[in-house]
């Protein structure tokens, strides 16, 4: 069940994108909530830094000309801006043909309480392992990794977004995470721990 101070922030977004398409303050706020969020997910999914940063840059001129499309009672403007960034990722990785990879930079950054795999791969005495274990990833897996903890979206927000049913999303990432946890002989309680968060939010709203 949705807070009343989670509707609140909801609907001072629609609003707030509402006014971007002709207030540039309004775009700027947006802008600022959302660029941290937007480039965390970008950095899942390619394979270096100015990539990330170029996508980033090009999700928000995105962001610009088509603010104006937004309807608000369509949704929350987050997912709306998700799928964009979704978009414009898949777009680049279909042009270039390139195989994205989780950088060790990333990794080492934290994303609030959900800090698992991170943990997990700063332990590691050689990150090389943990990149070759990623790189083994799907796409697919690596875009439901960056959805859930870099735009911190819940099982059921990444089902609504990709199309998936929330249980395949749930089911996806259990194993996804699972298969990581298999290259770590001595790290498993960490990852458990991860996927015990990932299937207590699982059903969440």
């Amino acid at each position: 069940m949705m807070t009343n101070d989670t509707s609140s922030v909801f609907e001072d977004e629609k609003a707030l994108a509402v006014q971007a398409v002709t207030t540039p303050p309004a775009y700027t706020e947006l802008y600022h909530r959302y660029y941290s969020r937007v480039f965390n997910y970008v950095r899942y999914r390619c394979e270096d830094l100015a990539t990330a940063e170029d996508l980033t840059a090009l999700v928000f001129e995105r962001l610009l000309v088509r603010i104006g499309a937004y309807c608000p009672d369509r949704g929350p403007f987050g997912a709306w801006l998700f799928a964009i960034a979704r978009n414009t990722v898949n777009g680049h990785l279909r042009t270039a043909h390139r195989h994205s990879w989780i950088s060790i930079d990333l990794l080492n950054q934290r994303s609030g309480q959900d800090v698992g795999l991170e943990e997990a791969a700063i332990q590691k005495e050689s990150a090389a392992d943990f990149l070759k274990l990623i790189e083994g990833l799907g796409e697919r897996e690596r875009d439901l990794l960056g959805l859930k903890f870099a735009a911190h979206f819940t099982n059921r927000q990444i089902a609504e977004l990709t199309g998936l049913s929330e249980s395949n999303v749930g089911v996806i990432l259990y194993r996804t995470l699972s298969r990581l946890r298999k290259g770590f002989v001595n790290k498993e309680l960490t990852l458990v721990s991860l996927e015990d968060r990932m299937e207590s939010s699982h059903g969440r709203a």
